[in-house]
């Protein structure tokens, strides 16, 4: 059985910031959850999961090795959300928030990651200029 009252956001980042946040909330959370951060275009699909135990990382996709976290009270205050680090332009996607307890799934938020490519600085120069130039 599912139950869905998801929540849809769009977040944008340029690619190789330093980290991104992915929203997700609830406001009670069940006995002995179990919370998966996934990114269903992927094989294996798990980006992140985290149980009352800690992180579980077993299934996760290596793609996002060691740069998925979410806070250490996240099943105490209901802050689910995911922090990514280093963001990538193939990281582009649709993200789910997914919490299970008892055999019930509930998805909490799906989150349009936009990565946007970083412009290379462009460097202009000033043909026939030799002596710097001062500004009173």
């Amino acid at each position: 059985m599912y139950k869905f009252s998801q929540h849809a956001f769009s977040v944008e980042v340029f690619e190789w910031a330093e980290s991104v946040l992915l929203p997700c909330q609830i406001s009670s959370v069940p006995f002995d959850p179990t919370v998966v951060w996934s990114h269903y275009n992927l094989t294996p699909s798990t980006v992140h999961q985290l149980n009352e135990r800690g992180d579980v990382l077993t299934d996760q996709n290596q793609r996002y090795r060691d740069r998925t976290s979410m806070k250490t009270d996240a099943l105490d205050t209901g802050d689910l959300s995911l922090t990514l680090r280093k963001p990538r332009l193939s990281d582009s996607g649709t993200y789910t928030c997914t919490i299970t307890d008892l055999g019930f799934d509930e998805r909490l938020a799906a989150v349009q990651l936009q990565v946007k490519e970083r412009l290379a600085a462009v460097q202009l120069q000033v043909k026939g200029q030799h002596q710097p130039q001062h500004l009173l």
